[in-house]
């Protein structure tokens, strides 16, 4: 057997990092994980190729190799997908499809041959095994969620790792809450499921082999979920695996705002290896976080929050929300000083919109509001729903929001203050490499002699090599990240 996964290609987005990519030479923030577990899960006898098309391209010799392509993608690759699937069809190669947007919006493809969604640890044997009878049936699915202890290690020899900015894990599914515009619970469920210590240093064993050193992206949708086992098990295990092998990774992940209430817990994530983490804030405002069910945001003060997270070590990264039936114009400017206040450097801000398989799409659905399918890009000034503020006014007031909080004035601002705030000792260590020169030369010359914030790229470098030299490479960065986000907002409102 001959298989063929495919990867379809993501359009440039915020988290795609596209932009920066082009500074250290990379083709992708990360690869695929989900094809690489499924390429594990396969028999070893099959022969396996993968193409992640958003590092090389698709070539009809590879399609035409093949007896199965296996597709996996989410909602926003959906065009691509799309591309792959006509060009299997054309060449006459049987498709094979699974991952969240088949598992979420199966019915727009009954072209694909072969639907195995869910959970592909159960759902993929029971296909394989109808397959090799010659009974397979056209849709496979479960409500049944897999045991994580069983899930293969990825098989990461399937690509070159020196492609990608980020490598990744997967060390838990589900969540414990229950935010009704978010699809993760319908997904992986409420319920954390996790790995167990042995397990995970397997798979940071398989990451070491591959001689990568750098950034580790554990993409758990809420890496907290089972604090106990973190605490007890987890992270001691991490923390001696990092000592041993002279501190080769820098972790950074996904949680929910209550990691502000445990000194211990963000203490041992810094000691592992952690040094970012992204939270969902959504919304400054109380009435639209009791109305999409956000409880742990409730009845807290975010920024005294986020500036004791950040205290501890770890940078926040902040996903934020309008367009809340609660929402009314004051929003706009209330957004505006939150981020700024808070000095949250990479602040996503997109419109609220209702993805299947969530409680919002269903209330939406039942009042009559839903008018189109969810595009999977929250930051392309598109919603799905009828909101109850004008549409207009709120999608004028989103573009004030992400023009204003990335214009050179109001970033380079948050990022100073952010360094000012921030134990410099704990800050990402800066490898003094060819990548990294080359990225620092080559912002030099796009931001600092092209670029229209010029005058705020030198004044933050400037100033932080005359506060802390060992800010210099993080100022860098950030000034990187803040031309990709400028970009993506900037392309998608000439759209």
């Amino acid at each position: 057997m001959k298989v063929l996964l495919v990867y379809p290609k993501t359009p440039v987005t915020y988290w795609g990092f596209q932009y920066a990519l082009r500074f250290i030479s990379k083709k992708a923030a990360f690869p695929p994980l989900g094809l690489l577990t499924v390429a594990a899960i396969l028999p070893q006898h099959y022969e396996k190729k993968l193409i992640d098309m958003n590092v090389e391209l698709l070539k009809d010799q590879y399609l035409l190799w093949a007896d199965y392509v296996f597709i996996s993608a989410m909602v926003v690759q959906k065009d691509s997908v799309r591309e792959v699937i006509d060009r299997c069809k054309k060449l006459g190669v049987k498709t094979v499809a699974g991952g969240p947007l088949f598992t979420l919006e199966y019915e727009l493809f009954d072209d694909i041959d072969y639907l195995v969604l869910n959970e592909g640890e159960i759902t993929i044997p029971a296909f394989l095994s109808d397959l090799e009878k010659g009974n397979a049936k056209h849709l496979y699915t479960t409500t049944s969620w897999s045991d994580l202890g069983a899930t293969p290690v990825p098989q990461w020899h399937l690509i070159d790792v020196k492609k990608y900015a980020s490598l990744n894990i997967q060390y838990s599914r589900g969540c414990p809450f229950n935010c009704d515009f978010c699809n993760i619970t319908s997904l992986y469920g409420k319920k954390p499921r996790t790995k167990d210590a042995d397990q995970l240093l397997q798979e940071m064993d398989a990451i070491y082999k591959t001689g990568w050193k750098g950034t580790v992206f554990f993409v758990d949708d809420n890496f907290i979920g089972n604090k106990s086992k973190l605490k007890d098990d987890i992270l001691p295990a991490v923390t001696q695996w990092m000592e041993k092998h002279d501190r080769p990774f820098q972790f950074l992940t996904e949680a929910s705002i209550n990691l502000a209430d445990d000194d211990n817990l963000m203490t041992m994530m810094v000691k592992a290896g952690f040094n970012s983490v992204f939270v969902g804030i959504e919304t400054p405002d109380e009435n639209s976080l009791s109305e999409c069910k956000k409880t742990q945001n409730i009845n807290r003060d975010l920024i005294f929050c986020i500036k004791k997270i950040q205290q501890f070590g770890l940078v926040v990264q902040g996903g934020f929300i309008v367009g809340f039936d609660n929402d009314n114009p004051s929003i706009f400017n209330r957004m505006v000083k939150f981020i700024q206040d808070s000095s949250i450097t990479t602040a996503m801000v997109g419109l609220l919109n209702a993805p299947k398989g969530t409680n919002l799409y269903q209330r939406l659905l039942a009042e009559g509001r839903i008018t189109d399918e969810f595009s999977g890009d929250n930051t392309n000034f598109t919603m799905n729903f009828t909101p109850k503020m004008d549409k207009s006014q709120l999608v004028k007031g989103y573009q004030d929001i992400v023009a204003t909080i990335y214009s050179p004035k109001y970033y380079y601002e948050r990022v100073q203050n952010f360094l000012k705030g921030f134990d410099v000792d704990k800050l990402e260590r800066a490898n003094l490499n060819l990548i990294n020169i080359l990225a620092f030369l080559k912002s030099i010359v796009w931001l600092g002699i092209l670029g229209k914030e010029r005058y705020y790229y030198w004044k933050l470098l400037t100033w932080s090599l005359f506060k802390s030299p060992k800010l210099f490479p993080a100022a860098v960065k950030f000034s990187i990240y803040g031309f990709h986000f400028r970009k993506v907002y900037k392309d998608v409102s000439l759209m």
